[in-house]
């Protein structure tokens, strides 16, 4: 009798139980050790069928490593990966042919042109026409005639996402690719991206974004130290946020008061009050609505700080 499991209907955060669906990417007990801490250690997560799977973590933390086992650049040490129940290290030739993959650190042949490294690419997967090639140049307003080595790093990462997109892979792998991008490109490749959840893709993301995260995928990992600190649903991530609000109001004297309220305050510079609050602001808006508040914001926080909220203090 087969296992009955939460299975993601396309809807992030929806489940519904039914018959567990093969897993498309397998690491089981992953660990490379570099020495004085650094590294991966122990990891495991799978990511199913049509997933958008985010892979958070500081600087560090061990993503690129754990991507590099998964394309096959890197034999495991210990542990495994798979794909599509194929090992990534013994079967690297045919996994790295069937996904697109946009590495962390964009590294070309600098005298080829845009046009003639993505035929190199082409040839390499053996394909037979363009693919999405020019639907993509065309949404990211890349020149491909342009020698790479002449390039800025958003043009190259612009070729980077045409290489991993163009050939319509059912995989993607994706180490921060948003990278050097300006934000009106940001904005084009979650548009993609959520094309790409729509046709039922499977994607790998690593970023240090959080909205980025927050609009696009469906589950996340993070990782601290080179080890697994939490698998999560977006939501979850989302509702452990502690949000800082900036207050602003007529004098320092009514700030000065505000501040006495009761509200977890973290800080108060002249006329200003910085709250943080957890969950439910109701308490915060019935405070400002007894005072003369004349503005009110709230700064983005990195992603450093919400894994700092959501493992407390120092935690490795």
């Amino acid at each position: 009798m087969n296992d009955s499991c939460l299975i993601y209907t396309g809807e992030r955060s929806s489940f519904l139980r039914g018959e567990c669906p093969v897993n498309i990417c397998e690491i089981q007990g992953l660990t490379r050790d570099y020495g004085k801490g650094r590294g991966i250690f122990d990891l495991s997560f799978s990511i199913q069928q049509g997933e958008i799977f985010g892979f958070l973590g500081p600087n560090g933390a061990g993503k690129t490593t754990t991507i590099r086992h998964l394309m096959g650049f890197l034999k495991p040490v210990k542990g495994s990966c798979r794909i599509k129940g194929m090992d990534c290290w013994k079967n690297r030739a045919d996994i790295q042919k069937n996904l697109g993959y946009i590495p962390g650190e964009m590294a070309f042949f600098d005298d080829m042109t845009g046009a003639e490294f993505l035929s190199f690419m082409a040839k390499y997967r053996k394909m037979k026409a363009s693919g999405r090639k020019q639907e993509l140049l065309d949404r990211f307003e890349l020149d491909e005639r342009v020698k790479l080595k002449k390039m800025s790093k958003g043009m190259k990462q612009k070729v980077g996402i045409v290489t991993a997109f163009m050939h319509d892979p059912d995989i993607l792998i994706l180490d921060e690719p948003t990278s050097g991008l300006d934000p009106l490109m940001q904005s084009r490749f979650i548009e993609l991206v959520l094309e790409e959840k729509a046709r039922g893709k499977t994607i790998l993301m690593s970023s240090h974004m959080f909205e980025e995260v927050e609009r696009t995928c469906h589950r996340v990992a993070i990782i601290r130290n080179g080890r697994l600190a939490a698998t999560d649903s977006v939501d979850a991530l989302k509702a452990a946020q502690v949000k800082k609000y900036v207050i602003t109001l007529e004098s320092e004297d009514s700030a000065s008061a505000f501040a006495g309220e009761g509200l977890q305050v973290s800080a108060v510079s002249q006329n200003r009050v910085t709250v943080t609050v957890q969950n439910d602001i109701k308490e915060l808006i019935s405070v400002m609505n007894r005072y003369p508040v004349t503005n009110i914001s709230a700064p983005n926080q990195s992603l450093e700080e919400i894994f700092m909220q959501y493992y407390g203090g120092d935690r490795s």
